[in-house]
């Protein structure tokens, strides 16, 4: 890399400080001192991908180990783009400022299905040839986890290998097997006969695909024939034993999360039966409160933030919240250190607790109702009722809060128009809430901001085989709720249709999709997750040049029997599960939180083999 005239370069890009390195707690290593050089890269913005956790824990894993060397490099937004091939440079990594090229293995992060076509841009502006199959021993070697790879068919032509589940000690494992092939005279395709043999990886050109007349999956075929039937995905069994990094990268710049991440525990309970994440990231699995508060003294003293944020799926079923938040304020509080408290429940903490929280920093008051009505919440198993959040908005205007954010989704399987104006309803509610109370306990400038998202089904889900709706019927229910909330303290916004019709294609794709996603690509798609980036007649176009029909994996109903692009994956939750949580939706039927009684999701013996968690049933 030509250092000056990278340097000329960043002098006419938007926010430098996101290509230039350097940064407190970023790691540099020789080259001659390394064995396998590594580059994790998030396929989004710089401000994106250092605000994500995943990142920093593997980034400082796999820096521990001493042979090894892990760099960063992000999807460069198209100003700096359009100045590396004017000038014919290579996309480089953060650290090194060496090209891709340079790297053993290029691992990606596979967050949200519209950010594939920026890993096939990341690719081909280090030179790097974006299908598996034209890359030899020559080029690094690209993998890819995380949640999106529980469908990783999309993306099969690209990829040469999947990680199923938790990173951290499988990485490991992988490393460990490709230091000795390395060591020994690299070969690709021998290696990855080796590799697809760790539990957790999935290496796709070891299998082949029929299809039936109708377009549904036939059969999958192995081509090798020590490659598993199944992929089981691997977790974590002991957090309290697991990396934690005690020190992480801070920005220049400011990112969407600029403060300390304290995972506090992994998986979630409830059983929404739309949400994937609940279902892939199960078994529920805590750490204790003196390993997260030594985890805190270690991040506050090595990063200067002033604030941390309890991370989990869902921070108010933390067995311990109570106790962990007052010991955390306990200690901070006169730094003027601020805890952050996402995915709350009142009902989990103390009145006195909330108080000394929004005393140090307050921010806004989230909820996800989901639905707008009751029987809508049923129906997708989301255990709360108009009351719990009217209760809980009560208690937080006493305290003072005066911002809420609510979060909805249209389209969901079963909605009526009555659910979509229950969303005003609800909104409006806790309006009248705010301003029904005494005058002097009245204070602040009341905003309620509803947010709508499109229902998209995912893998691993009861709705996996529910239809999505089209476009014209997403405009039609979010044009409703436009129209029908006109008071000026509730601001209303929602998600583009357009932009969740391609997500669902990818998120339940086949091998076939794959054909479109290259397509798109190069007719210009990139940056899609960015609204004013985002081409939806683009994306049409490129879906009927390749031949693919969008409509036959969005818009199409299926049966139970008909075999998923993932059915091979194991991720611990068994299909009767879901597919009987799909049958009690549709009877309005919930499911209560598996805390309290054992549903039989099947984790407990396909991947504990015994007990989820403590005093469990």
């Amino acid at each position: 890399m030509d250092i000056n005239k990278l340097e000329d370069i960043l002098l006419k890009v938007e926010k430098p400080a996101r290509y230039t390195g350097g940064e407190l707690n970023s790691v540099v290593k020789k080259v001659e001192d390394v064995n396998i050089r590594y580059a994790f890269a998030f396929p989004d913005v710089y401000e994106v991908g250092m605000s994500h956790l995943g990142m920093h824990i593997l980034y400082n894993l796999l820096n521990n180990i001493d042979d090894v060397w892990c760099e960063r490099v992000f999807a460069p937004w198209t100003d700096l783009e359009g100045q590396l091939r004017e000038n014919d440079m290579e996309l480089f990594a953060l650290e090194s400022m060496d090209s891709l090229r340079a790297f053993d293995i290029l691992g990606f992060t596979l967050q949200y299905e519209m950010s594939y076509t920026n890993i096939l841009n990341m690719m081909d502006m280090a030179n790097i040839p974006v299908e598996s199959a034209k890359r030899d021993k020559s080029y690094p070697l690209v993998i890819a986890g995380g949640p999106c790879a529980f469908n990783p068919e999309p993306l099969y032509e690209f990829v040469d290998v999947f990680f199923l589940g938790e990173s951290e000690e499988v990485l490991a494992e992988f490393l460990d097997l490709y230091r000795e092939h390395k060591n020994k005279g690299y070969e690709k395709t021998d290696f990855l006969k080796e590799a697809c043999l760790i539990e957790g990886i999935y290496v796709p050109e070891f299998y082949d695909v029929e299809y039936n007349e109708d377009g549904t999956i036939r059969k999958r075929i192995k081509l090798y024939d020590k490659a598993p039937d199944t992929v089981k995905k691997r977790i974590i069994k002991d957090l309290d034993k697991s990396f934690f990094p005690e020190k992480i990268v801070v920005p220049f710049i400011e990112t969407v999360h600029d403060r300390i991440m304290l995972e506090i525990f992994r998986g979630c309970t409830r059983g929404c039966r739309f949400c994937q994440a609940g279902m892939i990231y199960r078994p529920i699995r805590e750490k204790s409160v003196e390993t997260l508060l030594r985890q805190a003294d270690l991040l506050i003293e090595s990063t200067g933030h002033e604030e941390i944020s309890l991370s989990s799926l869902s921070t108010g079923d933390f067995s311990k919240l109570i106790e962990l938040a007052t010991e955390l304020l306990d200690k901070y509080e006169e730094r003027r250190i601020g805890l952050s408290l996402p995915s709350l429940r009142l009902d989990s903490i103390t009145f006195d607790l909330m108080e000394r929280v929004q005393k140090v920093r307050k921010s806004g008051l989230t909820f996800a109702p989901e639905a707008g009505t009751q029987r809508m919440r049923d129906v997708i198993n989301k255990n709360i009722t108009e009351e719990d959040i009217i209760g809980t908005v009560k208690t937080a205007f006493d305290l003072g809060w005066s911002t809420v954010k609510l979060y909805f989704m249209v389209g969901l399987p079963g909605e009526t128009i009555e659910d979509i104006y229950g969303i005003k309803d609800l909104a409006y509610d806790i309006k009248n809430e705010f301003f029904n109370r005494e005058r002097e306990k009245i204070r602040g400038n009341l905003r309620v901001n509803v947010s709508a998202a499109c229902f998209v089904p995912k893998p691993f889900t009861p709705f996996q085989w529910e239809a999505q709706n089209t476009v014209d019927e997403f405009f039609e229910k979010t044009g409703l709720l436009k129209k029908a909330i006109k008071d000026k303290k509730v601001s209303y916004s929602y998600h583009d249709p357009k932009l969740s019709s391609i997500e669902a294609v990818f998120a339940l794709g086949d091998r076939r999709v794959a054909k479109a996603l290259k397509t798109a690509w190069k007719n210009g798609c990139i940056f899609d997750g960015w609204g004013d980036k985002f081409n939806y007649e683009v994306w049409m176009n490129s879906f009927k040049e390749s031949g693919v029909e969008p409509e036959f994996y969005n818009q199409r109903e299926k049966d139970f029997e008909e075999i998923l692009p993932w059915d091979f994956i194991d991720c611990g939750v068994n299909k009767e599960f879901l597919i009987n949580e799909k049958k009690k939706s549709l009877e309005g039927k919930t499911t209560e939180d598996c805390r309290l009684n054992c549903t039989g999701c099947g984790v407990n013996f396909n991947l504990v083999g015994g007990p989820c968690f403590e005093d469990s049933i």
